[in-house]
């Protein structure tokens, strides 16, 4: 059975191909994307009915890779899929972020979209394939959407701008965005440069935009041919336009009189906006606060968001009392916590990131174990929320989404400038612990970062900061860029991207955009605008620490590497590890050992240079090479009726042969020597053949003198 099928070439010979109709029929939406032999199986599903009492919309999007499409068992006991990886968290965001701002606002039914990777073509990435796949199945659904959208990965390699790149180009691009937009706008753009300039990202993102278009009519075209189009009826929510139009004739002067007074303190302003609520609603009978409370909260909501909003336009002033492009006090200090290998606090505003370093060895590299992805890394970054950062009571129920994706950018942000493995030979974990929340705690976890780091010692090549800003825009045109928004102002905008970067340029970047038509040209003012802040802070950020310091603390760990040629491995690990063991238990130190294009990198890890001495010491006696005429003083290691065997290096015995023990000839190796003695021997010979070393302990004794007769 064959389903109804588009195909369409990306404009290089590849092609896409969507199809419906063969898998998964009763969802509401089924399509199953093709590209070379990578195989996505995206589904969407709304139920009918809203959840009661909901004012938002409950989507989920789940992506998942399937262990079966590259052949392999997935790790672990369980050997079975389980929770999403964070890869998988990463992608199913990517896809949340193009598909959600597109249902309409009142629809409140539960919808779930679940993306699969079915088939993995090693060298093509599903990840910018994902919001595709997705945005057909809606497309085709009679699920209401205003659709279509879609993604792309826009990567440059070697100057040259290419569009959904093979996995190997990506590994050499400069700059790599995944950007989703519909048939008229840019909506959301993820991505990591090598200190790109702005003019080179816009490029890409309008090269991005084209592609965008080519994808979004595909859909159109296969929703045509299965004769979808006709959207389901809804109706999820109760208005009253006389009880909205009496709450802001009461209250939008005055919610815009408190946005206009300002204040630069959160509790402060939220106690004032609240007085105007209570105020209002004292008029009301308890009858209808409790019978229209929901109404009540979403009319507040709405008409305060407009008049804070309009305030900005009127008087470019922000309700903080800032100017538009100021950004708030900046206060840091680095080697905060005594016991550390690195740590930084960094504050701006009622911002407040505690960010710690560790420098571990090999040891402790992550495992990756993914469908698409296996390997190791060694730069991790991950960033906390607790609730009373914004002094609010949740449970703890370990790393949400938003925690994953605020970690990820400030990851992105800061590997750009981390020096070579050759300089650098440690594994890397940043924590940023957020103390205080209000507006852009992940920019505020780059700053940190980048301090903490330098604290540590790490060779970073530069300082990175990081923004975040904010755009409102209304019918006639009018706009304003926000630089360094606050947490009220982050759900009020028709924009919001963060951009970090160095003096130099963007190392990355995450945008939403909310907003139809926005043009290239507000957005450039935005980038530059953003540019100016992110020196701004970089400046601040110099006055505590603008280079990295010339050593590690005392106590972090040092590391040595050292390369031994490949027949020397087993020697230095021993039979069952028993001579690396040893090492480690005499010295304290950590020793890692692998072999690497056919040699050994030996790794070694201790807070002790003693104990690297004595590691280093052992490891090259045992690989040293013994030379012909070279003297040894070796350890007897048994008697033999025809001599002694001799240990001049770990683990190289030699034979010293009953002729070569002294001048005088001998009958018998009785009394001459025992085990363990001690004593010095030339090395006389080697057999070419076998490698047998022979030694002589008479040549190094006064020869005696002949009798004369």
């Amino acid at each position: 059975m064959t389903g109804t099928v588009k195909t369409f070439d990306l404009g290089d010979g590849r092609t896409i191909s969507l199809e419906t109709g063969k898998l998964a029929k009763q969802a509401d939406g089924s399509i199953v994307l093709t590209m070379g032999e990578t195989m996505l199986l995206a589904t969407v599903c709304a139920k009918k009915e809203p959840v009661a009492g909901s004012d938002f919309l409950p989507l989920s999007v789940d992506y998942q890779e399937k262990y079966a499409s590259v052949g392999r068992f997935p790790g672990g006991f369980f050997k079975r899929e389980a929770r999403l990886s964070e890869y998988e968290i990463l992608i199913s965001r990517l896809v949340d972020r193009a598909l959600r701002p597109l249902f309409p606002d009142d629809f409140h039914a539960e919808i779930q979209v679940l993306i699969y990777l079915i088939s993995a073509d090693k060298n093509i990435l599903p990840d910018a394939l994902a919001g595709l796949a997705a945005s057909a199945a809606v497309t085709i659904s009679d699920i209401p959407f205003n659709g279509p959208v879609s993604e792309v990965r826009v990567a440059r390699v070697d100057g040259k701008f290419i569009v959904n790149p093979f996995k190997d180009e990506v590994e050499k691009a400069d700059i790599s965005i995944i950007v989703a937009g519909t048939l008229k706008d840019i909506t959301m753009v993820e991505g990591e440069m090598k200190e790109c300039s702005e003019a080179d990202m816009l490029e890409a993102l309008k090269i991005a935009h084209e592609a965008i278009k080519l994808q979004c009519n595909a859909q159109l075209e296969l929703a045509a041919m299965i004769g979808a189009g006709k959207k389901r009826e809804y109706s999820h929510e109760t208005n009253e336009p006389e009880l909205k139009e009496a709450m802001k004739n009461a209250t939008y002067q005055k919610f815009y009189e408190v946005a206009k007074k300002g204040s630069n303190n959160k509790n402060e302003r939220k106690e004032m906006f609240e007085a105007v609520r209570v105020e209002f609603l004292e008029t009301l009978s308890e009858e209808d606060k409790t019978a229209k409370a929901g109404l009540l909260k979403k009319y507040f909501h709405d008409i305060e968001k407009e008049a804070i909003r309009e305030c900005v336009l009127d008087v470019k002033k922000r309700l903080d009392g800032r100017k538009l492009d100021e950004i708030r006090p900046i206060w840091s200090e680095v080697n905060y916590l005594p016991t550390a290998h690195g740590s930084a606090l960094f504050t701006r505003g009622e911002t407040q990131s505690l960010t710690t370093v560790t420098l571990g060895s090999k040891r402790d590299e992550q495992i990756i174990d993914g469908a698409v992805f296996e390997g190791t890394n060694n730069f991790m970054l991950h960033y906390n929320f607790p609730a009373f950062s914004t002094g609010e009571v949740k449970p703890n129920r370990g790393t949400g989404r938003r925690e994953v994706g605020h970690g990820n950018l400030a990851m992105r942000s800061l590997k750009q400038v981390l020096p070579s493995p050759d300089e650098n030979p440690y594994t890397l974990r940043v924590v940023s612990d957020i103390l205080e929340s209000n507006g852009s705690s992940s920019m505020a976890t780059v700053c940190a970062g980048s301090l903490a780091l330098m604290d540590a010692g790490v060779k970073i090549r530069k300082p990175v900061s990081g923004i975040a800003m904010g755009l409102i825009m209304d019918e006639k045109g009018r706009y304003a860029v926000l630089s360094d928004i606050l947490g009220d102002e982050d759900h009020l905008g028709d924009m919001d991207f963060k951009v970090t970067g160095t003096n130099d340029g963007i190392t990355a970047c995450q945008m939403d955009i909310k907003v139809d038509g926005l043009s290239y040209k507000v957005l450039e003012e935005a980038l530059e605008q953003a540019k100016q802040g992110r020196l701004h802070i970089l400046g601040e950020m110099e006055k505590t620490m603008s280079a990295p310091r010339a050593d590690y603390k005392p106590f972090a760990p040092r590391i040595i590497k050292m390369t031994i040629a490949k027949e020397f491995i087993g020697a230095v690990i021993g039979p069952g590890g028993k001579i690396i063991q040893e090492m480690q238990r005499e010295t304290g130190a950590v020793i890692v050992i692998e072999e690497v294009n056919n040699v050994g990198i030996i790794e070694i890890m201790s807070e002790s240079k003693e104990a690297l001495d004595a590691v280093v010491a052992k490891i090259k006696a045992i690989t040293a090479v013994p030379e012909v005429g070279e003297i040894y003083t070796g350890k007897v290691k048994s008697i033999m009726p025809f001599g002694a065997f001799v240990e001049v290096m770990p683990g190289k015995d030699g034979l010293l042969h009953i002729s070569e023990i002294e001048w005088r000839r001998l009958e018998t190796m009785e009394g001459v020597l025992k085990e363990g003695d001690i004593i010095q021997v030339k090395l006389i010979d080697i057999d070419k053949k076998t490698g047998k070393m022979k030694l002589s302990r008479k040549v190094l004794l006064p020869r005696p003198q002949r009798e004369e007769v």
